[in-house]
């Protein structure tokens, strides 16, 4: 039995993939939470096989929580599900430990077979994400995001989500400085000065949107 933990700050998408994948002969859901600290908490006190991980919630949101619950347990196997399709966030988090990446629209047939690949150690990246990743290789179509660090990354989207230095220095566990730091050379990469154009570029290459 394969026992998978949904995180996923919004109760409708969770409950409609539980409510799936409790149909599924094989798979079992151990739990659901709304944080990755949650889902930290969860993963320590329970046996989790894998997990499927929203990537913008509250708090330290998905790609960190993806590197502190691999950095814990290196067998762990999570699967990034997310509105997100575009580059770099494939890389950044496979950089973390993660093993799989969805959209939110892909089908219950997919999620399964993606639980199922990851589970027994293969990768798993959707077919259009793939095709993204693929385009993205030629260097007139290069992605400035990929200049950025996994840690510059998180920054950038705890900044997005309106978080202030000290709150993002609070749930890194860095000194403020550090992540003035963090800021300074992802502001330098992107060519950009201030929080606006930072957005204005992520909203270009469909890293966020109005509803972030």
């Amino acid at each position: 039995m394969i026992k998978v933990l949904l995180v996923d700050d919004h109760e409708l998408v969770r409950t409609g993939i539980r409510r799936l994948i409790e149909d599924i002969k094989g798979l079992e859901v151990a739990g659901e939470v709304e944080t990755g600290e949650a889902a930290i908490e969860f993963a320590n006190e329970q046996r989790v096989d894998v997990v499927l991980m929203d990537l913008n919630m509250p708090g330290i949101g998905g790609l960190e929580a993806t590197r502190r619950l691999i950095a814990k347990d290196k067998h762990l196997k999570i699967i990034v599900v997310t509105v997100h399709d575009s580059d770099p966030f494939p890389q950044q988090l496979f950089k973390a430990g993660a093993m799989g990446y969805l959209t939110k629209g892909c089908n219950i047939d997919e999620i399964v077979h993606a639980i199922k690949e990851v589970f027994y150690g293969r990768r798993y990246i959707s077919v259009d994400i793939a095709q993204k990743m693929a385009m993205n290789i030629q260097p007139e179509d290069e992605n400035p995001f990929d200049k950025l660090s996994q840690r510059e990354m998180q920054v950038m989207m705890m900044s997005m989500q309106g978080m202030k230095g000290q709150q993002i220095s609070e749930q890194l566990n860095l000194s403020p400085k550090t992540i003035s730091t963090y800021r300074y050379r992802l502001f330098e990469k992107l060519n950009v000065t201030n929080d606006v154009e930072l957005t204005r570029l992520a909203m270009q290459y469909g890293l966020i949107d109005d509803t972030i």
